[in-house]
This record gives C-alpha cells, structure tokens and sequence, in this order.
C-alpha cells in the first residue's frame, strides 16, 4: 500500500491551492480566508525546480531542432561515431531525471496535504459520485488531471461528431470545369502559405492568449482570479469534453438561491483572444447577481487544442449543452454575453439556438477580414484574404442576422483595437459595420439610403452630448416610434426581416432608424480592455 501511494505521488499533478468547503472550520494557523497555497517542502520543492528547467530546456530544444540538426550535420557530428557516445549521455541524463523524479514523489508522500489530496483524486477516478467530486473540488491541481464531468456524447450521437458542429462556410465561386482545374493548380502555392501562416503565427497572433509563455507569465493572476471565483462565490469548476475531444475548462456561480430575480438568469461568458475566465468579463454579470457559467477558449488556461473557428464552435456547444442538461437552466433563461473576439462563438450559439434568450456583444465587430488587412502589408491583401476566409472566418455579422431574438451591442468609445484608423476615428469601429448590418436585414424599409445617413451622422458623434444633439435635432418622438414598431407587430406578428416603414413619409423612417439604432446600441466611453462595470451590462431592448 505504501510503494502503490509513493508510486501515484510521483505520477501525480502539481497542486497549487487548498480550497476550504464553507462547512468546514479553519485548520489551525491558516488565515480566515477559505483557502491557502500549497506549500511544498524542501525536497519536493528543489526537484521539482529542477524537472521545470529540464521541461524548459526540452521545450527550447524541440522548437530550435530543425537549427540545430542542421548545425550539427554541417560540423559531421550526425554519425555513427559520434551518435553513440551522445545517446549515452542522453541516457544517462534521464536516469538522473527519472531518479530525481523518484525523490519528488517521496517529498510528496512525506507530506500529508498531499497524500490526502492523491487519495482524493484516486478515490474520485474510481467512484464519480458527487460526494468524491466535492472533495476534488477543493484542491487546485493540473486540470489535465482532472475527470471529466460532462461529455458531448451523453446528448449527442457519436457519429455526428466527426465533423463536429455545423458552420457557415463562404459561399464558393462558380466556374467551369476545365477553369476551375486551372484555377486550383495556380492558386495551389497560396493554398500552402495560407495554410502554413494560419497554424503557425497566424493563429497565435489572433489568439495570443493560447501562446504557452504568456500563460505562465499570467499563471498567478489566473490562480488568484480562480480561487477568488472558487472561494467568494462558491464556483464549481467542471471539464467538460467537446466533439472534437478537446477538454473545455470551465466556471459555474450558482446565484439561483441568493442572487435575486437575476440569478433565475444564466450568462455565459465568451471571451477575449487574449482573455481567461479567471480574470476575464464573468465579473460584470456575477456583481448584477446573475448565474454565470465562464469557459475557456481551446488551448486556454486548462482547455486542450488549438482555437480554430470550428473548435471555438465545438467548445460553445459542449458549453450550451451541459448548461441545459446538466445545470438545468432552459434556452429561454439564457444570455450570452461575449467581449471582443468572443462575439464569434456569441452569434454562433445564437445562429445554432434561436430559443436563446438574448445577446449582448461588448467591443465586437462584424468580420476579422477588414482588421486583419489592417495589420498585414498591402501587397499581402490576396493572401490574406484567403487566409482568413478559408481558416479564420470570423463572420460574426453573418451569424447573428440568423437570430430573431434581443440583441445589444456595446461600443467603446475610444476602442483601439477593432478600428481600422485608430482610436480617434470613430467612424473606423467595426462596430458600427455590426448595428448598420444588423439594422438594414431587420428592417430594410427604414433603413433605406437616408435612414444609413442618419445613423451614421449619430454613430460619427464624438461625444455623449452631440450624440444626443443629433437625436434630438431630427426631433425623434420615442413613443410614436414604440406605437408604430407595436402596431406592426401585433398586426403581422413576423419574423425579421420587417416592412415597417414602407408607406412612411422620410422624417418618420428617419425618426424610427435613429430610435432603433439607440436601442440597439449602448456606448460606453472607454477603450477596449477595461472591464465593463456591472451598472453598463443591461438586458437587451425588448418591443
């Protein structure tokens, strides 16, 4: 019994924190918050130093081997002669590894935090009942260690999930045969750049928080965020396994009981490229007191993968799908609330679940083509234009007009990352290209070439004040503009697109576009990474 213990404490995770249960009185010596950090002695603490180096050593080896074998064929050191003396090296290194491996684990099995939190851990993988997984619930460790609570397949057929869920592909162009033949083999070479630039820096640069280095440069913030989520508001952390495999890192707060008329009400988080649930916009609605459930992107924090669109979409379901059958929240008591990037997953759960709720998309934006040319060379345009169409279309517009439900878009005023001029450029807020989007497929009619001009004139205003000039200089009658959308809808009662405005004089379509485009969206004067307060986070408008 005891080698079989020392054996899984050699094996075993890396453990960070002890999160004490509610129920549970303070150990001795422990201060009165309900947690405190692992604290290793001294063995386990120099060996495991040690294997880090060798892991970061590793790490730089592998992504400089092909420099260095190329450095080594040219000295003649790739030989018989000269290999086998070199594996005895490298042999005689992963023994030491392996032996101070050996002396870690025995430093854990000295210490009793641990062994209790490895027979945890064993007991939970034996018997997932929920009394074991409380327990697990109280040690934060490597989350590749963790079981899996909920799996795709438990709602799904597993022979739908090899594709994995649907997504709206660009439409293709019509050619002949013979043209099309020709055209695949002259644009082959841009079809292998493309595919080159999108799995190696192109992905990276779009979602730099899947970047490794940067991860553990945020590792302790990201700590400290969790154990404030697990400690002062009772989250439960849960992994969650996609269609595609990938494991999904997630966050619930249960606010049903205490959190008022708004805890009825889940919000999941969609976040940043470079955003975490620990320290990402879960914050903004957990302070209104609604249930929120946060989850990280793929190859985010402890979710596995890499965040292509399709797995971004796998994830966002496996998500959607353990709120229902597991949490026990029904389409209609959800929002989805996304900051930034995360409007991609935003509009894709709104597109593939209509009965959702509502929306509310922060500092989004309507496609990633017009950005990315952005920050690309002029002469790169075709390529990238490929590039993104074909391996990061992020076609947000596209997939939110396939949802009939309340949406609210926040804009930040002085937003310098989806402008295309600069911060100082309202105008140039993609944004903007959102609501008018969205606007002209709702309602066509009053959005006609006046009705864009107008909105556009109050979109350009610089300010809270002129903003309200402009609105108030076309005299808009807020409860005509209530009467008439009403009146509509009781008489028709359709789905979007409406003909609202067909038969209306240009004052009142001009009156009903701006009365629309306010409702629609909501500034919020800041720029593009401040936290959006929970007074700013408002249930979207409703006729």
């Amino acid at each position: 019994m005891a080698s079989w213990l020392w054996l899984r404490c050699v094996v075993g995770p890396h453990l960070q924190r002890i999160h004490r249960p509610p129920d549970q009185s303070r150990p001795e010596g422990r201060s009165g918050r309900r947690g405190w950090n692992y604290h290793p002695r001294s063995l386990e603490k120099h060996t495991d130093s040690i294997l880090g180096w060798a892991s970061v050593l590793w790490s730089l080896s592998y992504y400089s081997s092909p420099l260095l074998l190329c450095y080594l064929y040219r000295k003649g050191y790739i030989c018989s002669s000269k290999l086998v003396p070199v594996s005895q090296y490298v042999g005689t290194v992963l023994v030491c590894l392996l032996g101070v491996a050996c002396l870690r684990g025995l430093g854990r099995w000295r210490n009793s935090e641990y062994v209790e939190f490895i027979s945890v851990l064993e007991e939970t993988k034996k018997n997932h009942t929920p009394g074991n997984k409380k327990k697990l619930r109280c040690y934060d460790f490597d989350f590749s260690y963790w079981p899996s609570d909920f799996s795709w397949k438990e709602v799904s057929s597993p022979k739908l999930s090899k594709g994995g869920v649907s997504l709206l592909k660009p439409e293709p162009r019509l050619r002949g045969t013979a043209d099309s033949i020709l055209n695949s083999v002259r644009t082959l070479p841009c079809h292998v750049i493309g595919y080159l630039i999108a799995h190696s820096f192109g992905r990276r640069m779009l979602y730099p928080g899947s970047v490794g280095l940067l991860q553990k440069a945020m590792r302790p913030m990201l700590q400290q965020g969790q154990a404030k989520l697990i400690e002062e508001f009772n989250g439960q952390r849960n992994k969650l396994v996609a269609c595609d495999g990938n494991e999904i890192d997630t966050m619930f707060v249960d606010q049903r009981k205490d959190g008022g008329p708004n805890g009825q009400t889940l919000v999941i988080c969609c976040e940043g490229n470079a955003g975490f649930y620990e320290v990402g916009c879960m914050n903004t609605p957990l302070e209104g007191g609604y249930s929120v459930l946060g989850w990280n992107h793929p190859g985010f924090g402890g979710s596995t993968g890499v965040p292509f669109p399709q797995n971004e979409a796998n994830a966002m379901d496996v998500v959607i799908q353990f709120a229902i059958h597991k949490l026990g929240f029904q389409l209609n008591d959800i929002i989805i609330y996304a900051w930034s990037i995360g409007g991609f997953t935003a509009t894709w759960a709104t597109m593939s679940y209509p009965e959702i709720q509502s929306v509310v998309l922060d500092a989004s934006f309507d496609d990633l083509l017009p950005l990315a040319l952005k920050v690309m060379p002029e002469s790169w345009k075709p390529l990238v234009q490929h590039t993104v169409r074909q391996y990061m279309n992020l076609n947000n517009a596209e997939q939110l007009l396939k949802f009939q439900g309340p949406i609210l878009l926040i804009r930040r005023t002085r937003d310098e990352i989806i402008t295309t001029a600069g911060p100082e450029d309202i105008m140039s807020n993609r944004g903007n290209n959102l609501l008018l989007k969205l606007l002209q497929f709702r309602y066509p009619k009053i959005m006609t070439e006046e009705g864009v001009r107008v909105v556009r004139q109050w979109l350009g205003a610089p300010s809270p004040v002129e903003e309200a000039s402009v609105y108030s200089g076309y005299e808009v009658d807020d409860d005509w503009c209530v009467s008439v959308l009403q009146s509509y809808q009781a008489d028709r009662d359709v789905s979007f697109p409406w003909s609202v405005g067909e038969d209306m004089t240009p004052e009142g379509r001009r009156q009903l576009a701006l009365f629309l485009a306010r409702k629609y969206m909501r500034n919020f004067e800041s720029t593009h990474c401040t936290p959006l307060p929970a007074a700013e986070f408002h249930s979207p408008w409703r006729l």
